[in-house]
């Protein structure tokens, strides 16, 4: 299936590992330049040649946002912006233990970097219209979870500002949808400071089991690959899609069963 995206310029946000490296690589396969934003390169990225601009930026701060931008305006154009970075902490000490400075991290890296990298990329997406913004949120922007309140929080503050945004853009040729995965197989779950190792170490357990319940109950029973993301992220981004807006599509392996 030709998705329409041979040529297009793309910025995409946490690309060097997981979700954003998956998405990226994707991407260049169907023949999109991407601009990579991430704090640091990896040896994956490298590999994907000459269709990928890797940016040292820092999405936390006001200054990463921009900077990724310009280095797609730099290009000529800019047609798909994929707000990706995001970081979550366990918080086994409930709501209480979470104080100011943990919330205002938290909802800089999954509210505030996806709205200021948004805010200063729409000027671009609404010349080269028809254009789109997808944005990697999560289940828990609707399955609230005490073990992770403000991320929780923070992404249901992202799907909220997607939505207003596909209304007040969608007039103007700008799509935009979210994504919202279950647990997925990156280092947020998986890696050694990652969810599954944290909370096995808080109770002194063991991390896969962990892992193993966190999808236990879902009809698939396992976790959602990198690239099964990537593959919604750059369906929507496409052509093909190209009167799906305001729509956010959960991939969990069916872990949430309400309607």
């Amino acid at each position: 299936m030709d998705l329409q995206l041979s040529g297009k310029v793309a910025v995409v946000t946490g690309a060097s590992k997981g979700i954003g490296l998956a998405i990226t690589t994707l991407l260049v396969d169907e023949g999109v330049r991407v601009v990579a934003g991430a704090r640091e390169p990896s040896a994956e990225l490298a590999a994907l040649g000459d269709l990928v601009e890797y940016v040292e930026v820092d999405l936390a701060t006001p200054e990463g946002a921009t900077a990724v931008v310009d280095a797609a305006t730099r290009l000529g154009r800019l047609d798909i912006l994929v707000n990706n970075v995001g970081a979550v902490r366990p918080r086994l000490d409930g709501f209480l233990a979470v104080d100011d400075e943990d919330w205002e991290r938290t909802l800089t890296i999954n509210f505030l970097s996806a709205a200021r990298t948004t805010r200063a990329a729409l000027p671009h997406l609404l010349e080269r219209a028809p254009s789109t913004i997808v944005t990697v949120c999560s289940v828990n922007s609707f399955l609230p979870d005490p073990s992770v309140v403000d991320y929780s929080a923070a992404k249901a503050a992202l799907a909220n500002l997607s939505k207003s945004l596909s209304k007040e853009f969608g007039p103007r040729g700008v799509r935009v949808n979210t994504v919202s995965p279950g647990p997925v197989e990156t280092g947020l779950w998986l890696g050694d400071q990652g969810v599954a190792a944290t909370v096995a170490r808080a109770g002194g357990g063991d991390a896969d089991a962990v892992a193993k319940e966190a999808v236990a109950g879902t009809p698939t029973g396992r976790f959602t690959r990198p690239d099964e993301v990537a593959d919604v992220v750059v369906l929507l981004a496409g052509g093909r899609a190209g009167n799906i807006t305001g729509a956010d599509v959960v991939i969990d392996g069916g872990l949430v069963t309400t309607l």
